[in-house]
């Protein structure tokens, strides 16, 4: 289920922020708008998933420490219980002699005695040939030398300073993010940015709209209504003034409108995104038609 939902989550992020730089690239702001807070919900959103997974691994960690601590602590319980019955001849009557303890005392001390005795005659016997004999029995007992011969007393500590190719590696796959990180934001802001362009040859750029409404009791009227509030609002968005901007109905939902001066590739560009974007409530425009004309054309 979580995999399902780490798949749903990428594929949702990835659409999203897709579509947002798509948006960005048409100069349709409402919807990069939508479409990123549609990918900030869906980084949230996996964000939860894996704070949650990690909440439930805790809590069952916890829950395996309290059984683990609810264990010994009935193991150690049964142990003082059974712990009543040791030493049940103190309980008895003291007319009983008791020489339990002196005797394990004097036995000790002879052992004691004993064992410094043979310490000191191996000590005494003992010959370079027999440690190197144990030495060679205990080498089965050594640590393996690690990369095939280096020494560990070679080895950085735990802790130390990485070594010189990680860094060198990790600093390289920072660079090439970074880089491919710029190309990106400063391919973003060439693709929509307003730039000063060369005049085109015609004299004034027609467009050829339609305007689609959902809902019932949407008339003529508010068809042409909505047309003219869209092409008004975004007679300002290219970045030369449109003095000449007239839009005039042709009928079923269809509407031309003339741009004086003629605009550069650019500035179609951003006009189509205005026109095209989520600005009225119900109301889409499709650009259908777009170029230049003379004032000789009709």
């Amino acid at each position: 289920m979580r995999r399902a939902a780490y798949l749903f989550g990428g594929a949702a992020a990835a659409g999203a922020g897709s579509y947002l730089v798509v948006y960005l690239y048409r100069w349709q702001w409402q919807r990069a708008i939508l479409c990123g807070v549609l990918l900030l919900v869906v980084e949230v959103l996996l964000l939860g998933i894996v704070l949650l997974g990690r909440l439930a691994r805790i809590e069952e960690r916890m829950r395996d420490a309290d059984r683990r601590q609810e264990d010994v602590l009935a193991r150690l319980r049964e142990k003082e219980a059974a712990a009543g019955d040791r030493f049940r001849w103190l309980d008895e009557p003291t007319s009983r002699t008791y020489v339990f303890v002196p005797v394990l005392m004097v036995t000790g001390v002879l052992l004691s005695g004993l064992a410094w005795v043979v310490q000191r005659i191996a000590s005494l016997t003992a010959r370079p040939a027999a440690e190197r004999r144990l030495a060679g029995r205990l080498s089965v007992l050594a640590a393996p030398d690690p990369d095939g011969g280096t020494d560990l007393d070679d080895l950085p500590p735990p802790g130390a300073p990485r070594g010189h190719r990680r860094t060198l590696r990790l600093l390289a796959v920072g660079v090439t993010g970074a880089a491919l990180l710029g190309a990106l934001v400063a391919g973003l802001a060439d693709l929509t940015q307003t730039r000063e362009e060369e005049a085109a040859e015609s004299e004034a750029t027609s467009l050829l709209l339609r305007v689609d409404m959902r809902g019932t009791g949407m008339t003529a009227e508010r068809k042409s209504l909505a047309a003219h509030q869209l092409w008004e609002r975004c007679r300002d968005s290219t970045s030369v003034p449109l003095h000449g901007a007239g839009l005039g109905e042709l009928g079923d939902g269809l509407f031309a409108g003339v741009v004086r001066p003629a605009l550069s590739d650019h500035d179609r560009m951003r006009l189509r995104g205005c026109l095209e974007d989520a600005g009225l409530d119900r109301t889409h425009l499709t650009v259908i038609a777009i170029g230049d004309t003379d004032a000789d054309d009709d």
